[in-house]
């Protein structure tokens, strides 16, 4: 369903909520009526009474009628969505973006790099290629998180690793006891990859400061920013590119993106 009024959101049952982190969770919701959506694309999340705040779901999109939303807690509509309970009434605004580009990806590898809770919106895409996985050469994940405690999926990381033509990889910045694998930013996890640099796509989801050194890297690897797409989830509003609170150059983030081809913006100054 396409809602008509793109200012009134659709009431949506919470279902569940799963602690993925000490500062993340999953919203589990079941609105009225499915929301199709394409990976990538974004969703207002309202509180009633409380206010609302973008987000892009992290659920499979062949699913428009259960929607899972990842949320890190940053402030004060996210402090009260954490606090809530299976059994309330939420609403979604949506979905807006165009999402990502799947048709350039077909029949090319596909390189996705992500950085904390950057991992939720490529988690739609990860589900949205292995929904296709024949059609690409192979699926590259490349994950970072701070610490061991802050990786988001940690439940899933196995089955990414078995599914065909896939392989994944994760790291922390600052190891704890009884962590035994990589240590380092993620671009470290770039370093020595087999990938055909001609044939594939990079799609980079994170902090700001992460997707400039790994858009940084990528151009060392010799990919073209034709071939870099950027994750850019900044503060947007009111979703129908009116408020001008997400632009960067001539391009609305809410309407042309969020995840914008690096060539098309590499030259304005507001990118990372």
């Amino acid at each position: 369903m396409t809602q008509q009024n793109p200012y009134m959101p659709m009431a949506a049952r919470l279902e569940e909520v799963i602690d993925e982190t000490p500062t993340i969770k999953t919203l589990v919701l079941r609105p009225d009526e499915p929301i199709p959506f394409k990976s990538g694309q974004f969703m207002q999340l309202t509180y009633p009474g409380i206010g609302e705040a973008p987000f892009t779901p992290s659920s499979n999109p062949r699913e428009p009628e259960r929607m899972e939303i990842t949320i890190l807690k940053t402030g004060k509509v996210t402090d009260i969505l954490h606090e809530a309970k299976p059994g309330e009434t939420l609403g979604l605004r949506g979905p807006f973006g165009k999402g990502y580009p799947l048709d350039k990806l077909y029949g090319n590898e596909v390189l996705l790099v992500g950085g904390g809770v950057g991992l939720a919106p490529l988690r739609a895409l990860i589900y949205a290629l292995f929904n296709e996985i024949d059609k690409f050469k192979r699926v590259t994940i490349k994950y970072g998180a701070r610490s061991p405690e802050e990786l988001l999926y940690r439940r899933q990381f196995e089955d990414w690793n078995k599914t065909q033509n896939t392989t994944f990889a994760e790291t922390v910045d600052v190891a704890s006891d009884g962590w035994k694998g990589h240590v380092g930013v993620v671009t470290t996890l770039l370093d020595g990859m087999d990938i055909d640099v001609e044939h594939a796509y990079v799609v980079s989801c994170g902090p700001p400061i992460m997707l400039k050194f790994v858009t940084q890297k990528c151009l060392d690897l010799k990919f073209k920013p034709a071939q870099i797409y950027l994750s850019m989830n900044r503060k947007m509003s009111c979703g129908v590119g009116i408020c001008g609170r997400c632009n960067i150059g001539p391009y609305y983030l809410c309407k042309d993106g969020p995840d914008m081809c690096y060539e098309e913006i590499m030259s304005y100054d507001n990118v990372f």
